[in-house]
């Protein structure tokens, strides 16, 4: 079973599924006020609005983040 995390703010949740992660950066550079890598946990859902969330993992190439 592929292991996967989860992180959320009430109003949106979001799936990262590391094994389909192709690590291109988009994330990283779209918003990187949210996603830094050399932290832990990594994703600090926290720092942008729901929308702003959404539109990012719309652009994720892997599939690797999904939202709920």
């Amino acid at each position: 079973m592929e292991k996967s995390k989860t992180y959320t703010n009430g109003e949106i949740t979001i799936l990262w599924q590391p094994a389909k992660c192709v690590h291109s950066g988009i994330c990283v550079q779209t918003l990187p006020h949210v996603y830094k890598p050399g932290d832990h946990p990594w994703v600090h859902i926290e720092n942008a609005t729901t929308e702003e969330l959404k539109e990012q993992i719309a652009t994720c190439p892997s599939g690797a983040l999904s939202y709920t």
